[in-house]
């Protein structure tokens, strides 16, 4: 993780020195990331799945800012899977298949898994959730979800069964002073 004050200093890129800082603070281990103990801790589901090697699919459900799209990273980095990002508000059907097509070649080339990430699934349609099914079926893809909305009313019942949806809390007051401490 890099200080505040690395471009200041001359030992941070210019490419990273134009990130946000919520992007250059995010944590890239699993031990990093604070809060959220009741699905990450010894014995708990998102701990389970990651140590049976990241092999069923998830949807976060959760307010803004309690660190969905952290949790995928670090799942896909700890799992040495390939990571795809997509936003369900500008994606479409079409990126969903270029998606495809790089990890079916992925899983054909280098034997490596992927994990696509949908943030904002509600806001895809039937169809575009449909699409889904048959990749994460085979496993082309790992499928890691991320929602605001209560899934069980904004995303269809043949997705929603084909993955494990994990309630995220927000940060709480503690984490969030603890994770501020880091940052300077």
């Amino acid at each position: 993780m890099s200080d505040l004050f690395d471009f200041a200093s001359g030992n941070l890129k210019v490419s990273e020195a134009y990130q946000p800082l919520a992007d250059r603070m995010r944590p890239e281990k699993l031990e990093d990331i604070l809060g959220q103990e009741h699905i990450l801790g010894q014995g708990k589901p998102l701990r389970m799945l990651m140590q049976a090697g990241l092999s069923g699919s998830i949807i976060f459900w959760g307010p803004p800012g309690c660190g969905k799209t952290t949790l995928a990273r670090v799942m896909a980095k700890h799992s040495d899977a390939e990571f795809i990002q997509l936003s369900a508000v500008t994606s479409g059907v079409k990126d969903l298949k270029v998606a495809f097509e790089q990890a079916y070649d992925l899983r054909r080339r280098l034997n490596r898994k992927t994990m696509l990430f949908v943030d904002e699934i509600h806001r895809f349609n039937k169809a575009q959730q449909d699409a889904l099914l048959p990749h994460i079926e085979s496993g082309t893809v790992v499928f890691v979800g991320a929602t605001t909305e209560n899934p069980s009313f904004e995303v269809i019942s043949a997705l929603l069964s084909r993955c494990q949806v994990l309630i995220l809390k927000p940060v709480a007051v503690e984490a969030l002073l603890n994770i501020l401490l880091r940052a300077v």
